[in-house]
């Protein structure tokens, strides 16, 4: 089964924190979905600590071993809706309105997501 990865996932994965290291490498064959939105969270957060070349690696690695969401205008509308009524990230919001619009399971450790009431999509915490 896939399921949907946000930044927190994958910077997780790529720093070998466990459990989440281990929960994300077991999933990677089934082509985890992540927005482009926290994509690019994930490569400004490598790109700062480092180095462009890294963040330009780990951005082609994820482009091969997941299915990279581009939200079209009614995903963003979600987004902004939800970030309307939760005290979340706006990078939170597009992740969990890219599970929602696929009916995945969003895996994350993010306090501000996994405290969250009411969300339209499941979350499995990775801490």
């Amino acid at each position: 089964m896939s399921v949907c990865l946000d930044s927190w996932a994958i910077l997780a994965w790529l720093d070998g924190d466990e459990p989440a290291t281990t929960r994300v490498q077991g999933l990677l064959a089934t082509r985890p979905t992540v927005s482009w939105i926290n994509l690019v969270e994930v490569c400004y957060r490598v790109q700062r600590d480092h180095g462009r070349a890294a963040a330009d690696g780990v951005l082609a690695e994820i482009r091969m071993i997941a299915e990279c969401d581009l939200p079209g205008t009614g995903r963003m509308v979600e987004a902004a809706r939800l970030k309307a009524m939760m005290p979340m990230a706006l990078g939170d919001c597009f992740a969990v309105a890219t599970a929602a619009a696929y009916g995945l399971r969003l895996l994350t450790g993010d306090p501000e997501i996994i405290e969250q009431a009411g969300l339209p999509c499941s979350v499995e915490d990775l801490r």
